[in-house]
C-alpha cells in the first residue's frame, strides 16, 4: 500500500509539473550563473589589461635614461606624482639588452627574474609579451614585457599589476550566486507546486509544450484555452514568464551580435567559395580560382578586423597620436592627387581650393585618414557627372577643411546617427554601395582627438557638406606664403 501511494504520488500530474518547472529553472539559473561568471571574468580581464596599458604609458612618460642608467623624472614634491611612480615600481623589472638588471622590485624578484634569452627575444620582437605569473601566497600578476630604446641602446622593461582584486571579485560573485542558487531553486519548486495544485483538469498538452521549450525556442507560446479558469491563468502566467526570459536572453545575445554581425557575411562567402571549389572543381585551375576568390574574401575580413581593432584602440586611448606642426595644405594636395584618379574613373569632377600654409599641431597619418575617408564617402555617393570639392582655408585663428559633394544626400532623421559604428544610410540610391560603416566613426574620433569640431549639412538629392574646424597655430597663420614647418611644437 505504501509503495502504491508513493508510485501514485510520483506519477501524479502535480508532481510531474513541479519537477518539470524545477528542472527547467534549475538548468536555466545554473547556465545563467556560468554565463554571467564568464562575462564578469572577461570584463575583469579586459579592465586589468587596460589599466596595465595605462601604467605602461605612464612609465614611459616618467622613465628616462642617462648613460644607460634609468632615471624616474617627476616632481618629488608633488605627492600625486610620487604616489604614481611608487605604484609603477611595485612590480617592475628593468634590464639592459643583455639581461643585466638595472632596477627591480621585491615583488618581481619573488616572481622570478626573466632569463637573458627571454629578454633578448622580447627586445627583438616589436610586439609586447603578456604573461600571468603566480607570486607569493598564490597571488596572480598580469605582466607586460617590452623593449625601450634611447638613442644608442635597447632596454627591457617588465611591468605588472596584481590580479588579486579581480580574483576576489570573481570568487565572491561565484560564492554568492551559487550559495543563493539552492534557495532560488527551492523557491521556484515551491511556486511550481502551488501552481500545479490549482490544476483541476488534464494538462497533457501544456506538459508536452513545456518539455519542448529550450533556449533556442523562447518564441514559443502556449495558446489559451478560452475557458478563463485556473489553467488559462497558469498558461498566461507561463507565457509572461517566457516573455521575460526571452527579453533577458535577447540582452545577453546582443553583445555577441554587435561584435559578430559584420564578420558573418565575409565568413559565409569564404565558406561558399571553398565548398564550391571542393564540390565542383575538376582541375587545378578551377581549384586555384576558388582559392583566389576565398583569399579575396579573407582579405576583406582582415580589413574589417583591422578596422575594428584600430578603432577600438583609438577610442580606448591606446593609439598614441604623433603630433607635429603639420602643413595641412601640402598634405591635402597629395590626397587630392590620389583621389583624382578615383573620381575620373567614375566621371566625377574633383575640385579643390587650398590656401597655402594652413598649419596645425596634428598627426599626419590621422589627418590623411580623415581627408581620405571624407573624400572616399563623397565620391562613393556622388553619381556620374557630379562633383566633389575639398577646401582648406584659414578662419581667424583656426583652420577649416570642407568636403562637399553633389551626391544623393542624407535625410535629416539619419544625420544624428552617421558617426555610429556600423551605421549606413539606407536609401534606394545607396543600397548597392559596400562599406564597413566605420569610416565616419574614425572621422569623428580624429576630429575630437585634435580638439576640432565637425558640422554637417545635407539635402537629399542635392549633396552633403562636411565642415571640419581645427585650432591653428597663430604665429604661422599670419603668412600665406609656403613655409617650412618645424618638427614639433615649441615648449610651453
Amino acid at each position: 500500500m505504501r509503495r502504491t501511494l508513493r508510485g501514485d504520488f510520483t506519477r501524479g500530474l502535480r508532481f510531474r509539473l513541479t519537477v518539470t518547472y524545477l528542472l527547467m529553472f534549475s538548468l536555466m539559473l545554473t547556465a545563467l550563473g556560468f554565463l554571467f561568471r564568464s562575462n564578469l571574468a572577461s570584463t575583469l580581464d579586459s579592465q586589468a589589461h587596460d589599466l596595465l596599458e595605462e601604467e605602461w604609458s605612464a612609465a614611459l612618460g616618467y622613465l628616462t635614461f642617462e648613460n644607460q642608467r634609468p632615471i624616474w623624472f617627476y616632481d618629488h614634491i608633488d605627492p600625486d606624482e610620487a604616489a604614481i611612480v611608487t605604484r609603477l615600481q611595485r612590480v617592475l623589472l628593468l634590464t639592459d639588452e643583455n639581461g643585466y638588471v638595472l632596477q627591480r622590485s621585491e615583488t618581481f624578484n619573488a616572481l622570478g627574474l626573466d632569463t637573458p634569452e627571454f629578454i633578448r627575444g622580447v627586445i627583438k620582437n616589436p610586439a609586447p609579451v603578456y604573461r600571468t605569473l603566480i607570486g607569493p601566497q598564490g597571488v596572480r600578476y598580469l605582466v607586460k614585457s617590452g623593449h625601450l630604446a634611447d638613442k644608442k641602446h635597447n632596454f627591457y622593461l617588465a611591468l605588472g599589476r596584481p590580479l588579486d582584486l579581480s580574483d576576489r571579485t570573481l570568487r565572491q560573485f561565484t560564492i554568492n550566486y551559487f550559495l543563493a542558487l539552492p534557495g532560488l531553486i527551492l523557491l521556484t519548486g515551491l511556486l511550481g507546486w502551488l501552481l500545479a495544485g490549482r490544476v483541476i483538469s488534464p494538462v497533457n498538452d501544456v506538459s508536452q509544450a513545456a518539455q519542448r521549450i529550450t533556449g533556442s525556442s523562447l518564441d514559443m507560446r502556449i495558446p489559451l484555452r478560452g475557458a478563463g479558469d485556473e489553467l488559462d491563468h497558469l498558461i498566461d502566467t507561463f507565457n509572461q514568464m517566457m516573455d521575460r526570459l526571452k527579453s533577458s536572453f535577447d540582452q545577453i545575445r546582443q553583445f555577441s551580435t554587435d561584435v559578430s554581425h559584420e564578420l558573418r557575411t565575409p565568413l559565409t562567402a569564404i565558406r561558399g567559395q571553398l565548398e564550391v571549389a571542393l564540390m565542383t572543381a575538376k582541375s587545378p585551375d578551377q581549384f586555384r580560382e576558388g582559392m583566389e576568390k576565398a583569399l579575396e574574401d579573407v582579405e576583406g575580413l582582415s580589413n574589417i578586423v583591422r578596422a575594428l581593432l584600430l578603432l577600438s584602440q583609438a577610442e580606448s586611448g591606446q593609439l598614441v597620436l604623433q603630433k607635429t606642426n603639420l602643413n595641412l595644405s601640402e598634405s591635402a594636395k597629395d590626397i587630392v592627387e590620389q583621389f583624382e584618379f578615383v573620381a575620373e574613373e567614375k566621371r566625377i569632377r574633383m575640385e579643390s581650393r587650398i590656401e597655402p600654409a594652413c598649419v596645425l599641431f596634428a598627426d599626419r597619418v590621422q589627418m590623411d585618414r580623415l581627408m581620405s575617408n571624407l573624400l572616399s564617402n563623397a565620391i562613393k555617393y556622388t553619381p556620374e557627372g557630379g562633383s566633389v570639392r575639398l577646401e582648406i582655408a584659414h578662419q581667424d585663428d583656426r583652420v577649416q577643411m570642407v568636403v562637399s559633394d553633389t551626391g544623393v544626400g542624407i535625410q535629416a532623421s539619419q544625420l544624428p546617427h552617421i558617426f555610429d559604428r556600423f551605421y549606413r544610410v539606407r536609401t534606394p540610391e545607396t543600397s548597392g554601395q559596400q562599406g564597413l560603416g566605420l569610416g565616419l566613426s574614425f572621422v569623428d574620433w580624429i576630429v575630437k582627438a585634435h580638439d576640432g569640431r565637425i558640422d554637417i549639412s545635407s539635402e537629399p538629392g542635392e549633396g552633403t557638406r562636411f565642415a571640419v574646424t581645427f585650432p591653428g597655430i597663430p604665429r604661422l597663420l599670419d603668412t600665406h606664403a609656403p613655409t617650412s614647418v618645424p618638427d614639433a611644437m615649441p615648449a610651453a
